[in-house]
């Protein structure tokens, strides 16, 4: 039981991160890494030692965010009560403009492929480094770095095209 509250300290930032990559919920992220470490308690017999222990966490993360998300599907929608808390403050020109420029981000994100998606999504959101990331996909800190620029250069190049198609 000691050494699952070492194991606990040791990895919690790094699949809370990774789930909040997924989510972009602090709550929901932290609820499913709780949920990680006690499937990961009942099922440490299974784990079978070909990868690191923080690949193994992650990939529970990753089904348990699958699950929710089949579960809720996707998105589940705002209960009124949580409606009613949303301040209907004015935002700013600027704070509009950035929110914009993340959702064109996000949508051309989703013309990648999944694992170059799931790299630059730990990359910008998660803020994790590229050996953090290596270590939660089990790839190399090379791969994970070439990922993230064919990535960006991927999403430069639909700039380009839409660009053209605008003219």
């Amino acid at each position: 039981m000691q050494d699952m509250e070492e194991i606990y300290k040791q990895y919690f930032s790094t699949v809370n991160k990774y789930l909040f990559c997924l989510t972009h919920n602090e709550d929901i992220s932290e609820e499913l890494t709780q949920e990680t470490f006690y499937r990961a308690v009942k099922k440490i017999d299974t784990f079978q030692g070909d990868c690191k222990l923080s690949v193994w966490l992650c990939q529970i993360a990753k089904n348990l965010w699958y699950d929710q998300c089949r579960k809720n599907k996707r998105y589940a929608p705002i209960e009124e009560k949580e409606f009613l808390e949303i301040q209907t403050e004015e935002t700013t020109e600027e704070e509009i403009l950035a929110k914009e420029e993340k959702m064109t981000l996000y949508q051309k994100m989703q013309k990648l492929d999944e694992q170059t998606r799931e790299v630059i999504y730990l990359r910008i959101t998660g803020e994790l480094s590229f050996k953090e990331i290596a270590t939660i996909l089990n790839k190399t800190e090379s791969w994970v770095r070439v990922t993230f620029y064919r990535g960006k250069q991927k999403i430069k190049e639909v700039d380009e095209n839409e660009g053209e198609e605008r003219l």
